[in-house]
């Protein structure tokens, strides 16, 4: 973290970042077959696909740094402005030198109404520095923009620290899914965010994202 900003951006994946996402899927779910075939959804208009990465030295790209909005808009209308082009054509490519280091991915669907959190996964070395839960946050934040009312996701029942991390950002147990995950038949608990365009919801995330700066630096994102 320099100056309260923090080392690692999120922005969306990129056909560049194809061999790094698909390095770090190998690290986080090695028992995956077939691997997932990224460039394909990356034409998946029901899905998207976010990155963590360390920008190069040149720095954070002027998209990135958002240190044009004003002060006075709202949290809620500063995040809806930001996220161009959800239905349409990709955002302008980046040039190669903004590319940077991919430390992990989030994957997220959505359905009518609803986003399906299906992955997110961190880059092995880098575990354990706060970039899991902000994947986390850019998925949430990009199902608000979506007009989503609810995220739901899957944690293996046996993660304690995933569920603590999840309920913390209200998300409540609804199920189980019965030996969901093939590696060693492990159930999986199915969890929901409801509400998220509420008031409460969103004052209450903010409040969340705002602590998460101060733990970890200012994390600039561009979500579409």
């Amino acid at each position: 973290m320099r100056d309260g900003i923090m080392d690692f951006a999120i922005r969306p994946m990129r056909v560049e970042d194809l061999s790094q996402v698909a390095e770090i899927e190998r690290q986080a779910f090695p028992t995956t077959w077939p691997p997932t075939p990224f460039r394909r959804e990356l034409g998946n208009n029901l899905a998207r696909y976010l990155v963590a990465w360390s920008p190069s030295a040149k720095g954070v790209p002027p998209s990135l740094r958002g240190d044009e909005q004003s002060t006075s808009d709202s949290w809620f209308q500063r995040l809806t402005d930001s996220v161009l082009s959800l239905f349409g054509a990709a955002p302008e490519r980046l040039e190669p030198e903004t590319h940077g280091l991919v430390v992990g991915y989030v994957a997220t669907w959505f359905v009518l109404d609803e986003a399906h959190i299906i992955s997110i996964a961190v880059r092995e070395s880098l575990r354990r520095l706060g970039l899991g839960e902000l994947l986390m946050m850019a998925a949430v934040e990009l199902s608000m923009a979506r007009r989503a009312q609810r995220v739901t996701l899957e944690a293996r029942v046996s993660n304690l620290a995933a569920h603590a991390l999840y309920e913390k950002y209200g998300f409540a147990r609804v199920g189980l899914r019965k030996r969901y995950y093939s590696d060693n038949n492990e159930d999986a608990l199915i969890m929901t965010a409801d509400g998220i365009l509420s008031p409460a919801y969103q004052a209450k995330f903010q409040a969340l994202v705002e602590a998460y700066h101060q733990r970890r630096g200012h994390a600039m994102r561009i979500l579409a």
